[in-house]
């Protein structure tokens, strides 16, 4: 599996590790492992002269009524399938791994 960046439909952007399901050489949907919510908090808009923009995002369990680790996710809920940033990847590995950060 590897970490990737879901926007879904609905406009979450979800991390997770992923992996497509396949059914007769078609996917049919993507299975994300320990899936958390990324939340974007005061989001600051630099204008083009800026070289950086910054945001603060925070990572939140995406269901959190379930124990679950493997939740499938229909193809046509999901918009697009990204890398995550270094620093993001990072918080999120420290966080399914159970290590502060």
């Amino acid at each position: 599996m590897s970490i990737k960046v879901a926007v879904l439909q609905s406009g979450e952007q979800i991390i997770a590790g992923m992996k497509e399901i396949v059914s007769e050489d078609k996917p049919i949907a993507y299975l994300f492992n320990q899936p958390h919510k990324i939340v974007l908090n005061n989001q600051i808009v630099l204008s083009e002269s800026e070289d950086k923009s910054s945001v603060e995002v925070t990572l939140a369990k995406w269901i959190l009524i379930s124990d679950e680790d493997d939740i499938p996710v229909s193809v046509n809920q999901v918009v697009t399938l990204v890398e995550p940033v270094e620093s993001v990847k990072k918080m999120y590995e420290e966080k399914v791994n159970g290590s502060d950060y």
